[in-house]
């Protein structure tokens, strides 16, 4: 199977690459083989490359700059997406488009289901929530895969933020009232490949499923598991929103009801705390 990847060095393309070989060859395409701001050129990619499969794993997640950018924003979250929607329509394969739960409005404490009313707070939600319209739109065999506080030990997450902190402080003030599942980069890699394999043969799939690590936590609680398990000795002080203004507003509530993407595709919501084991044993390996 031949898997055409937008993104290359994101948390979760970089754990697609590394799902290479076997019956699974995939193509990832960086900023130079496909720029997100020309939804055109993503469209051609597909054409170029003629894969079995498409799967999104390029977005613009800059939550904060999103909110002085948003035309930009936009081209990348939604047209780009849409554009690789109706290509993967007219061939007639599978696509598979990342997604958040900032197109909710983050209110209550229930976890969010697929089939929930959508209303994002900001330019980053709304834009995403743009996307999943244009290819709920344009149908096909395709599925969007809404995750949350998404974490692996390349690039720029929470888990390498506090590891850094931790040890440089004594103590941290973190988050507490906002609450969610931390999900593994490669989790998310793993499930978005199941539902790429599974659709062709059952395409009546095809529609918004949730995905996102399990219990649920806050951020404030993310961070002494972090430490905990790193053996980084730091107190962590709760605090609310309110003590830590951003100018786009976080959801409080990023939980995630999973119970759809389990039933469809047999997947279950992995457990954030063996990921993050995962996670710090392979910041401990030397590289080569």
């Amino acid at each position: 199977m031949r898997v055409l990847v937008f993104g290359h060095s994101g948390q979760v393309a970089t754990e697609l690459r590394a799902l290479n070989g076997n019956d699974v060859k995939i193509i990832a395409l960086d900023r130079a083989a496909a720029d997100l701001t020309d939804p055109a050129a993503c469209a051609a990619a597909i054409d170029t490359h003629a894969p079995d499969a498409v799967i999104n794993a390029a977005a613009y997640t800059a939550v904060d700059e999103a909110e002085t950018n948003a035309a930009t924003v936009h081209l990348i979250n939604a047209d780009a997406p849409a554009a690789m929607a109706r290509s993967c329509a007219a061939r007639d394969i599978p696509f598979v488009s990342i997604s958040t739960d900032y197109v909710f409005s983050g209110e209550g404490t229930t976890a969010w289901q697929p089939s929930d009313p959508t209303d994002p707070q900001g330019v980053y939600g709304r834009t995403k929530r743009d996307g999943e319209m244009l290819i709920e739109k344009i149908g096909g065999c395709y599925a969007i895969l809404r995750t949350s506080w998404v974490v692996s030990a390349h690039g720029n997450n929470f888990v390498k933020t506090m590891l850094r902190l931790g040890a440089e402080r004594d103590t941290l003030t973190i988050v507490a009232d906002q609450n969610g599942g931390p999900t593994g980069a490669a989790e998310i890699a793993q499930a978005c490949m199941t539902i790429a394999k599974t659709l062709p043969t059952e395409p009546q799939k095809a529609g918004i499923y949730h995905y996102a690590g399990t219990p649920d936590s806050s951020w404030a609680d993310f961070a002494r598991a972090i430490f905990q398990q790193a053996g980084i000795t730091c107190v962590v002080t709760d605090i609310p929103s309110s003590d830590y203004p951003t100018p786009a507003k976080r959801p409080l509530n990023s939980r995630l009801d999973c119970t759809a993407t389990t039933a469809a595709f047999g997947i279950p919501r992995p457990d954030w705390r063996d990921s993050l084991t995962r996670i710090l044993t392979q910041l401990d390996t030397p590289k080569d």
